[in-house]
């Protein structure tokens, strides 16, 4: 098994019986995590791995805030207390936390009725509402968005990785299609960059369908958690959907949208203004962002790679289709 959990330390440490079996779950781009059977029962083992986030005061921030959720009902699954009181564990250096198995399975917006779609805006909603109640008031002064110039260094720079890559392949050339692409609507549409986000409050941080799982037609636990952090809300409403409701060709399913949102700005108390002026922040994000590249030509790390056709031809059809895209989150 690549990168193997100490078990047996970490199980003497929570009292958790002797390993039956321990496999690895291959969904997520950054943590590692194992399904876990033991004499005891069956849980879900995460290494936080990714540097950006495995900070054990952060992580332990992370496990209050799921227990103060779900102790208001919200779907989550808090990690496991060892047998200090302590839900982060440290061995050799790394960071683990036991948590709950939860069976379920996820589910992208192509296999929602309109129905789950008005569901699973309501469910973000109730945990913007919830994290409000439970998370302590912190100011944070908006990001800045993206600047254009920076963007088209960047895209120079990834020109110049592409072209010096060898041999050529088939992501090379709908790499460099989509760069060139992206710098002449960014040229065209440099006068829009917005201005500084909307008031902020606790958010997931990262809500998108791997993220979320599902038990027969009801959300079961919202996971993943390592993101949460302080951002303008509608913001995550309009990432969120973006991801959940992006078709293979680029397009959002703009009916299904709508629903989601409608029901999201009731249980959040979003207005159709905050909505707007997410539905532009994001918009231009999208047209200066380029992580999936600089991860595959920076790093050489091709796991986001299935991901780049869609997202890539998303931000062309949003921009084409803005107005459609911003009435059916303020409908």
């Amino acid at each position: 098994m690549p990168h193997a959990p100490p078990l047996g330390a970490l199980l003497r440490q929570y009292a958790a019986g002797c390993v039956l079996a321990c496999d690895p779950v291959d969904q997520g781009l950054l943590n590692r995590g194992y399904r876990l059977r033991t004499t005891r029962g069956r849980y879900f083992l995460k290494h936080h791995h990714d540097p950006e986030t495995a900070d054990p005061a952060a992580i332990a921030r992370q496990h209050r805030a799921t227990q103060r959720l779900a102790d208001l009902g919200v779907p989550v699954a808090p990690p496991l207390a060892d047998r200090a009181g302590r839900t982060v564990a440290l061995v050799g250096g790394h960071a683990y936390a036991l948590h709950p198995w939860i069976d379920g399975r996820h589910r992208h917006g192509g296999q929602l009725t309109r129905g789950q779609c008005e569901r699973l805006g309501a469910l973000l909603g109730v945990v913007h509402a919830s994290l409000e109640h439970v998370m302590p008031v912190e100011g944070r002064a908006p990001a800045e968005s993206a600047d254009p110039a920076d963007t088209f260094g960047l895209i120079d720079d990834l020109l110049t990785r592409i072209r010096r890559h060898r041999p050529a392949d088939c992501f090379d050339s709908l790499a460099r299609h989509r760069l060139l692409e992206r710098r002449e609507l960014l040229e065209r549409h440099a006068g829009r960059r917005p201005p500084h986000g909307a008031s902020v409050g606790w958010v997931h941080g990262d809500f998108h369908p791997y993220n979320l799982l599902y038990r027969g037609d009801a959300p079961a636990a919202i996971v993943d958690w390592d993101r949460l952090g302080v951002q303008p809300r509608a913001e995550e409403a309009v990432r969120a959907a973006a991801i959940f409701f992006v078709r293979p060709t680029g397009a959002l399913d703009l009916p299904k949208v709508r629903a989601y949102t409608r029901a999201y700005r009731r249980t959040a108390g979003a207005t159709p203004g905050e909505l707007a002026a997410a539905v532009h922040r994001v918009w231009w994000e999208r047209l200066n962002d380029f992580w999936m590249l600089r991860w595959h030509y920076e790093r050489g790390d091709t796991r986001a790679d299935p991901q780049f056709p869609a997202v890539s031809a998303l931000a062309v059809w949003w921009t084409r289709e803005y107005d459609a895209v911003r009435d059916a989150f303020t409908d």
